[in-house]
């Protein structure tokens, strides 16, 4: 199985990214890229300027390698309840992609952690409700509040026990879905 992960967020520090790191590493025998947005910045979304210059590369190069998964693990960071403004611009261009749909129904697990109690659930539940509108296929959802209690950023893991197990449960459960679509 070929994963793709990446953290919504342009963030030197990203809390997601390490959320999505670790999640990653759960995946046995597995092939898992993980991606970083800074990799893929481009111009604000602006239709002229897609009309005069095009989808810009950045954006085709993301689409490639996010059709390339089996599965897509993707942890959302929250601003002010819904996606950060990096995510909300590679997911404009990408959408703008001719002949494809953002997602390309590739099978998501989407993610979300903040230093609060919600945890991201704003932006996860605007993403489940948004994604399959642009070929999402959201197979799992898992979200860590309070991550700076319930993460240990040394150690890079899930310190909560129960969190941890529920993540350990939610990723056995894609697993064996990728197994049956895999057939």
């Amino acid at each position: 199985m070929k994963i793709i992960a990446f953290a919504g967020s342009n963030s030197e520090v990203s809390i997601n990214r390490q959320l999505v790191a670790y999640a990653a590493s759960l995946f046995e025998n597995a092939e898992v890229e993980i991606l970083d947005l800074n990799d893929y910045e481009m111009p604000i979304y602006k239709h002229e300027r897609e009309l005069n210059d095009g989808v810009p590369q950045l954006a085709k190069d993301f689409a490639e390698k996010f059709d390339s998964a089996d599965l897509v693990l993707l942890s959302l960071a929250e601003h002010n309840g819904t996606y950060s403004t990096a995510f909300k611009n590679l997911f404009d261009w990408v959408s703008r992609i001719p002949g494809r749909s953002a997602w390309n129904e590739i099978p998501m697990f989407l993610m979300a952690t903040a230093p609060g109690p919600r945890g991201g659930q704003g932006v996860l539940e605007t993403a489940v409700a948004r994604f399959p509108w642009n070929g999402g296929n959201v197979v799992e959802t898992f979200t860590l509040p309070f991550f700076g209690d319930h993460f240990d950023s040394e150690k890079q893991k899930i310190s909560n026990a129960e969190k941890d197990a529920e993540l350990k449960e939610k990723v056995q459960k894609v697993s064996q879905l990728e197994v049956l679509l895999s057939k």
